[in-house]
């Protein structure tokens, strides 16, 4: 699976997803994009994206 983690998500977290290709904000080189344009970045590249921001189903669209 192809985990992407948001920048509010603490990297040693990657440790724990040990089997699973996972990708962040820094490696990506996305630091300080906004919710709709990461999200739109992530789309298709990644399956599952872990965010602490309780507000993005508010700020946007999720399918």
């Amino acid at each position: 699976m192809r985990v992407f983690l948001d920048e509010n998500m603490p990297r040693p977290l990657r440790h724990a997803l040990a089997g699973h290709e996972v990708s962040y904000v820094e490696k990506e080189g996305w630091k300080g994009k906004e919710n709709g344009e990461l999200l739109a970045l992530v789309e298709g590249r990644f399956d599952v994206i872990l965010t602490s921001d309780g507000n993005i189903a508010y700020q946007q669209t999720l399918a």
